[in-house]
């Protein structure tokens, strides 16, 4: 393959970061008797919420890859443990949408809080220029790996 520039440096520290990042999302799922997927679900219902969107069961196994059952058997373990709370949607009540309980996210907090503390630390040392570049490249980034996977790749 040649010579590494900066370019493909980058990438691969991303992939770095991202590898240990996983790491350490396992670990808090066996501590706390979740499964790898049961964190992911967790973030994703997070981030809805941050977004100010409702999660149904629905989405949330479409945005996680999951079947029927599959989301059953995650939201049933989730409720179980205290993470997740099923509540009729205010706006439609035929709708039942999805909530992580506080009780999970002093939990997440608890374990990762001082990693996003220093990543925010760090950014907050970037001028504007610097941020939009950050941003500019996790969003390409993140474009290229789901078109991937909207290609159907496993790359």
């Amino acid at each position: 393959m040649g010579e590494q520039g900066p370019e493909l440096e980058i990438v691969h520290l991303l992939r770095r970061v991202t590898s240990e990042f996983g790491l350490r999302q396992a670990g808090f799922a066996a501590r706390h008797g979740m499964h790898p997927t049961d964190v992911r679900a967790l973030v994703c219902l997070l981030d809805a919420e941050r977004d100010g969107t409702g999660v149904t069961a629905g989405r949330l196994g479409a945005e996680l890859g999951l079947n029927s059952a599959g989301t059953t058997g995650l939201i049933d373990r989730l409720e179980r443990l205290g993470h997740l709370t099923r509540a009729r949607d205010e706006r439609d009540r035929r709708r039942v949408l999805l909530r992580v309980t506080p009780q999970a996210v002093e939990l997440g907090w608890a374990a990762f809080g001082p990693a996003i503390g220093s990543a925010v630390a760090l950014l907050r040392g970037f001028d504007a220029g610097e941020i939009a570049a950050v941003r500019r490249f996790l969003d390409g980034f993140l474009a290229a790996v789901s078109q991937g996977d909207a290609a159907g790749s496993d790359a």
